[in-house]
């Protein structure tokens, strides 16, 4: 399995929140073991989830301070079971956005019920402690199409 845990952005302010979406299909590994029989999309991962996606809405300010880095996860619930091929809505908002962390309050949604919510704490590692020509290939493409969307068409 990849951990690229988002698919596409749908929204995005940046610094303050973002909207995002993830489908886990069924012929993903994990479903094997997480559970035989009752395959369901690890509470571990949609946390995980959450944090890129609160990630992608810091990292696109594109601040000296690097990018966003899941380091704690607060106030973490789980309320419903979320299983393979369900489009999983991940809504992150910013709470604090300091020099050396961030927090933001974030939840997920299927089928229009919230489940799972969680306060995440991120901080920031430096661009060139990363693997030369990291790109961010979501967020890219979201910013693409949004400059797509402005572009005035000539006539």
């Amino acid at each position: 399995m990849r951990f690229l845990l988002v698919d596409r952005i749908i929204a995005l302010e940046p610094g303050k929140s973002v909207e995002a979406e993830k489908t886990l299909p069924q012929t993903e590994e994990l479903f094997l073991d997480h559970f035989p029989g009752f395959p369901v999309v690890p509470g571990v991962l949609l946390t995980e989830m959450l944090g890129q996606a609160a990630g992608k809405c810091l990292n696109v300010q594109r601040l000296p301070r690097g990018n966003a880095m899941l380091a704690e996860i607060r106030n973490a619930r789980f309320r419903q079971w979320v299983r393979p091929g369900e489009l999983i809505k991940l809504h992150a908002t910013i709470s604090q956005n300091k020099d050396t962390f961030a927090v933001a309050e974030c939840h997920a949604i299927v089928a229009g019920v919230k489940v799972c919510s969680a306060q995440l704490m991120l901080c920031f590692k430096p661009i060139e402690d990363f693997a030369p020509g990291y790109r961010d290939e979501v967020l890219e493409r979201f910013l693409s199409q949004q400059h797509d969307q402005t572009e005035p068409t000539q006539s």
